[in-house]
């Protein structure tokens, strides 16, 4: 009867380990949120990085408009295509990142460094890019109505390309030209 209830115990032991683990298990699985600028989840990962956070969303179509991406590293992340509309990309890293077609309409890219990154065909309009890093970017076909460049660093920038389809009215001449950091006399 005794070895019945030591087997008994040790079943009973062996369960609650089991448990145990399970739970541990659990508590090591990472979920990493990305939030709006107002606390609300945009979407939730498992990866270890935001970076692969980022890029799983938008690979899964996840809308990321006004995500709080302050300070995020996305260094040479494919982002083509993305809603970060009204994002924050403060002091964001998108130094090399493919933000082709994305939307960035009134995005917070101030101090942000898109260094080499590629904006072809970006939406920027009302986008702050105060003191940005766009040196040797790619911006052609990028439509910055609106936007914010004072002090940015565009040297090297491209903003041409050949047989453009963005239209330029001379009424938006003057907001452009401001955009662009110069003073209208």
């Amino acid at each position: 009867m005794e070895k019945e209830q030591q087997k008994a115990q040790a079943l009973l032991k062996i369960e609650e380990l089991k448990r145990y683990i399970s739970n541990d298990e659990i508590k090591k699985e990472i979920k990493l949120e990305i939030k709006s600028c107002d606390g609300e989840i945009c979407f939730s990962s498992t990866k270890t990085t935001i970076k692969e956070a980022v890029i799983e969303a938008i690979e899964s179509g996840a809308n990321l408009h006004y995500a709080n991406l302050y300070d995020a590293n996305l260094y040479d992340a494919n982002l083509s295509g993305a809603n970060l509309r009204g994002a924050n990309l403060h002091y964001a890293n998108l130094s090399g990142a493919n933000l082709s077609g994305a939307n960035l309409s009134g995005a917070n890219l101030h101090y942000a460094n898109l260094h080499y990154a590629n904006l072809s065909g970006a939406n920027l309009s009302g986008a702050n890019l105060h003191y940005a890093n766009l040196y040797d970017a790619n911006l052609r076909g990028a439509i910055l109505i609106d936007s914010d460049l004072r002090n940015a660093e565009m040297e090297n920038a491209k903003f041409y390309g050949q047989g453009g389809t963005n239209v330029l009215k001379k009424s938006q001449i003057t907001s452009f030209l401001k955009a662009l950091g110069f003073i209208i006399e």
